[in-house]
């Protein structure tokens, strides 16, 4: 048995919390159509890996001149990824599609169109698909050009003595992937890429179609910008938006049965030497499973309705003055967040809102909430990041919007992402400022909300808030905090000032405790954990005695249960229903726990390259609500893997009572909250 690493690899480590994604899928207990849904998950996060993390692995392994630990890594990935593939594609074929089946949902797949059909699927070629069909010739004379992540059929013709490829582009961006009919009580789905299969010849008259093979290429979405020194960077981001599909290629997905010499043309005449090239199946971009064609709610989870927040007639300020709150998401309603917005927008005691957004909603209440505020007189100032991945299009419409109702807007820092979640208001109570405030761990989004394990405190506490108030005056000055700024939150822990020394000091503190014999523990819940100054932290405290607990989504670097290193810790990681999202940080502290939420991860780029927020809880009843949930999860027995010191997940036993901690967590806020009432 080879020695363990003394950290995970990040790459290998995300692609473990993916299989553990794919596992879901093949769990038969789940309802049907949440497995399709996992499937889609799958397919869209390993499509997010390959434009984002396989670029650094390829750009590292280029610039060494010796077979390098970078050449092993994608190795490692390719092998990794090859083999989740091919579990994809057996529980797909042999599981999912016949249980549809069973269900009167037909998927049409891997087969010819069904006869019931042709009629019907070429009416729908000629008046729907047909407006869109684009076709290009592949000669390795002449560059060409794929988008990335569209679909794509290399298609080799003869004419007579002449032989040509040409290249189909389908369409799936402008329209459903899915054509469904219902016919004779059975409801048929049918990829539009077998449509256009079929009716190819209808496309190449007068030509001998010889196949038809599906492509997709990925491309790095790496926008590369050097911003530090530039003034308008929302111009600039947006400006380069436009160019990031077309960005280096990182991955070729090619049909098994594409015969080599036509795969080596391709690779020339795409110029993709350097991409990793690998076989698929005969469809790509099985993200679009979150649109399958099925309205069956008898195939989904039950509804889970949230629960209400009663807070009276008085109002949420009221509500929050009387002592601190915290909302859970999705099992409590995010209306109580909404009110902060909007009864803000329109009180007549508000003076000034301030608050950060990272991932602003499509159609977002919030920032019409601000616009409202700021139409109604109001100071009303918004951070927002224009560099949150794949969302900057997005927050630079609504940085917009709001700039031109009046609401001042700052955007990004140069050099540091402001990913913290807060909110602040300001009320004149009886002539005197009283501030109200949220801290949160995940955006301020009515739409994540909805499937994002969230916790947000909202707090009238003088001292948090005052300090909540220096963060925004330090973020609109768009700059890195100095030297002797570092001093200047003593009870919230940001990141750039305190975060990472206040987070060594306490793990330092339980490792004290455990040296003179006290009771020591760590409890962890966060979605990555990379950054190896805090991990060997936790190591020490592991060496130390200290019981180490640690729940982590997906990037998990940490290797648990080696002696010597790290036989103290343990690793778990929940995938189920929702989005695991929240981040909260227990320390025993003899006996009167330490607690803490925020926005951070401890990742190198949260810890080194972000403004992140995480606040201490000091309500005892909201303590003991949080260690409540976090128990739970801890406990689960159901949803819950663990992880060992070779990166595998490994079951856990269940156990009587059996415990699915997202069912037990919605009960026990129902009880709780009725006990309030």
């Amino acid at each position: 048995m080879s020695e363990a690493p003394k950290f995970f690899s990040r790459d290998l480590s995300w692609l473990s919390f993916n299989g553990t994604v794919l596992a879901e899928a093949a769990k038969p207990e789940l309802p049907l159509l949440e497995r399709v849904q996992f499937l889609a998950i799958f397919s869209s996060n390993l499509d997010e890996f390959y434009r984002v993390r396989v670029p650094v692995a390829l750009a590292l392994s280029a610039i060494k001149e010796e077979v390098s630990t970078d050449e092993t890594l994608i190795r490692n990935i390719r092998q990794t990824v090859n083999l989740q593939q091919e579990f994809f594609g057996n529980l797909l074929t042999n599981e999912i599609i016949p249980a549809l089946k069973q269900q009167h949902l037909y998927l049409v797949y891997n087969e010819p169109l069904p006869e019931v059909l042709r009629g019907q699927a070429t009416n729908y070629f000629y008046s729907v698909l047909a407006a869109c069909l684009q076709v290009t010739w592949l000669r390795t004379t002449e560059p060409l050009f794929l988008e990335n992540n569209h679909l794509y059929f290399v298609v080799p013709l003869k004419k007579e003595t002449v032989e040509e490829l040409a290249i189909v582009a389908i369409p799936s961006h402008q329209m459903p992937r899915f054509f469904t009919a219902l016919v004779n009580g059975q409801q048929y789905v049918v990829f539009i890429d077998d449509i256009i299969r079929s009716c190819l010849p209808v496309i190449f008259k007068g030509c001998q179609v010889q196949g038809a093979y599906s492509i997709k290429l990925t491309r790095d979405a790496d926008l590369n910008l050097k911003e530090e020194y530039v003034e308008d960077l929302a111009e600039k981001i947006e400006a380069r938006i436009a160019e990031r599909d077309a960005g280096l290629a990182t991955r070729l997905l090619y049909a098994p049965d594409l015969p080599v010499a036509i795969l080596k043309q391709l690779i020339i005449a795409c110029k993709i030497e350097g991409a990793v090239i690998t076989a698929g199946g005969r469809y790509h971009n099985l993200k679009d499973f979150f649109s399958f064609p099925a309205n069956r709610p008898d195939l989904k989870y039950l509804p889970q309705l949230p629960v209400n927040l009663d807070m009276g007639q008085d109002g949420i300020f009221e509500y929050m003055r009387q002592k601190d709150r915290l909302v859970h998401t999705p099992y409590m309603s995010y209306d109580a967040v909404l009110r902060f917005f909007n009864e803000a927008a329109i009180d007549a005691d508000t003076e000034e809102i301030y608050t950060t957004m990272y991932r602003v909603a499509s159609d977002s209440k919030i920032a019409r909430a601000l616009i409202t505020a700021a139409k109604n007189g109001k100071k009303v100032t918004a951070f927002i990041e224009l560099k949150a991945r794949f969302d900057e299009a997005n927050n630079i419409k609504w940085g917009k919007v709001m700039k031109n109702a009046g609401v001042a807007i700052i955007y990004s820092i140069p050099g540091l992402k402001v990913h913290a979640k807060v909110a602040l208001v300001k009320r004149r109570e009886h002539g005197r400022l009283q501030y109200y405030g949220l801290f949160s761990t995940g955006n301020f989004n009515e739409n994540t909300a909805r499937v994002y394990t969230d916790h947000i405190l909202a707090t009238a506490g003088h001292l948090l808030l005052r300090e909540l108030e220096l963060l925004f005056i330090f973020l609109a000055k768009r700059r890195k905090p100095r030297a002797d700024e570092k001093e200047l939150f003593q009870h919230l822990l940001v990141a750039q000032f305190n975060l990472r020394d206040r987070f060594m000091e306490l793990m330092e503190k339980e490792i004290a405790n455990k040296r003179k014999g006290g009771p020591a523990g760590i409890r962890i819940k966060l979605n990555n954990i990379e950054e190896e100054t805090l991990i060997n932290q936790l190591y020490a405290a592991s060496n130390a005695g200290v019981t180490v607990e640690l729940m982590v989504r997906s990037i998990c670097r940490v290797v648990p249960g080696v002696k010597g290193m790290s036989e103290n810790i343990r690793v778990k990681r929940i995938v189920d229903r929702y989005l695991e999202h929240g981040r909260v940080f227990i320390f025993h502290n003899n006996g009167n726990p330490l607690v803490f939420i925020g926005s951070s991860d401890w990742m190198n780029r949260n810890i080194y390259s972000r403004i992140e927020v995480c606040v201490p809880v000091n309500d005892e009843q909201l303590k003991e609500e949080l260690i409540s949930i976090v128990n739970l999860q801890w406990e689960d027995n159901v949803a819950a893997v663990a992880i060992n010191s070779r990166l595998e997940t490994v079951a856990i036993p269940q156990q009587v009572p059996v415990l699915r901690s997202q069912q037990a967590i919605y009960s026990y806020i129902k009880n709780i909250l009725q006990d309030e009432d």
